[in-house]
């Protein structure tokens, strides 16, 4: 298991590996077409070179012998979200905004290597805290956030599609 920085180079396999993962992580109400706007205006290799491109956004990348299996993406600043900037109390924040290993490394130590990496890319940005969202159906997110010292601090709502989805706001300070 190796985790490092992602370059512009990684674009298109992260669109991938996007859009394999992301769909495993929406309640089973989620139809299709709104997964595949969520896709397309979020996760897609443009999306990515975007991202990649932003001093604001740290991206990891986890791999198993050279191949991808899982990424996560840090956002700076402070939340534009009124509901996010009420619940998150530790400041300055950064936001964990993706955090996903592919189903076939689920259990494998890719994910705690990903949150380990986020951690220290947090600290390295001199915040205080880290914070995310995560559906409140996604019983196994939330545990394991839980395991890594994130806490339950408010809620927020998310665009899958034309739907929102209620998430749980989790918090854990550095």
């Amino acid at each position: 298991m190796r985790v490092r920085a992602a370059d512009g180079t990684d674009a298109a396999p992260l669109a991938a590996l996007a859009a394999l993962t992301f769909p495993l992580a929406c309640p089973p109400h989620v139809t299709a077409e709104s997964i595949a706007a969520f896709l397309a205006a979020n996760l897609s290799e443009a999306r990515f070179a975007d991202y990649l491109a932003d001093a604001a956004r740290d991206v990891l990348l986890a791999e198993v012998d050279g191949q991808l299996v899982g990424y996560a993406m840090l956002v700076a600043g402070e939340p534009a979200d009124a509901d996010v900037a009420a619940a998150v109390r530790i400041r300055p924040t950064v936001e964990l905004s993706k955090c996903y290993v592919h189903p076939d490394h689920h259990g494998a130590g890719a994910a705690s290597a990903l949150m380990g990496a986020v951690l220290d890319a947090a600290r390295e940005r001199g915040v205080a805290g880290v914070w995310l969202g995560v559906n409140q159906l996604n019983e196994r997110a939330q545990r394991f956030y839980g395991k890594h010292g994130f806490a339950r601090v408010g809620t927020k709502r998310f665009l899958v599609g034309d739907r929102y989805e209620d998430d749980f706001v989790f918090e854990r300070p550095l």
